[in-house]
């Protein structure tokens, strides 16, 4: 894809207003439940298929700098786009923080940090990074799978906020399951909390980066190759 493609500021405003909601919702959920797993993976899973739903044909719907970059490596999205929909991203989570802070309760956000991803007890860096990069790699096979690939089933967001509620209950209590460097950026930045803050960063790009080349080059057609070099 060239470089030269311009950029489009409706698709930015989509991008920040997603990730405001997903992260409102879904930190939200956190600090209102006191941490209630359930609760969480349901508020991040319902948010993430309403938000693609509603938005997937303006901007593509990524809401998360990790996913985002698993287009630009397939060439699905150009360089200049790829720089302002991360940083689209990033202020729409520090958005959804300021919103959090300024509406929240304090002492019911100082008990969970704002909501802000943090390792479990006995979960090292590594396997914190490693456990952030699988459950992100399902999450970008369900865009590829369900949004881009037109062999795929047509569910709407609902594919990518199930494997979103998957990744929650089944992690969520040894990294948070953030899966999204913007989710865990706009919490840590407002709640002034950076415990291994690379985590969040190091193990979602990995992941999302390996699985959309091996969608890309594995599962691919020859068709859905063909347009993404276009």
């Amino acid at each position: 894809m060239s470089d030269a493609v311009a950029v489009d500021p409706r698709k930015l405003v989509a991008e920040i207003v997603g990730t405001f909601a997903l992260i409102f919702i879904g930190a939200g959920s956190i600090v209102a439940s006191g941490q209630d797993i359930v609760a969480v993976a349901l508020a991040f899973g319902l948010a993430m298929a309403l938000l693609v739903s509603t938005l997937n044909h303006v901007s593509g719907a990524l809401f998360n700098p990790a996913l985002t970059l698993g287009l630009w490596v397939t060439r699905r999205l150009d360089t200049l786009n790829t720089v302002a929909y991360i940083v689209a991203q990033l202020i729409g989570a520090v958005l959804a923080a300021l919103a959090l802070v300024a509406l929240f309760p304090e002492n019911l956000r100082d008990n969970v940090n704002l909501g802000t991803p943090l390792l479990g007890g006995g979960v090292t860096f590594a396997q914190g990074v490693g456990i952030e990069g699988i459950l992100t790699a399902f999450l970008m096979l369900a865009v590829f799978g369900t949004l881009l690939d037109k062999r795929g089933p047509s569910v709407g967001g609902f594919g990518v906020g199930l494997v979103l509620t998957m990744d929650i209950l089944a992690a969520g209590r040894f990294t948070g399951a953030a899966v999204n460097p913007a989710r865990a950026f706009g919490p840590a930045l407002m709640d002034s909390t950076w415990d291994d803050h690379l985590v969040y960063w190091i193990g979602p790009i990995i992941g999302a980066v390996a699985a959309a080349l091996l969608y890309h080059y594995v599962f691919a057609d020859d068709d859905m190759q063909a347009a993404a070099a276009a």
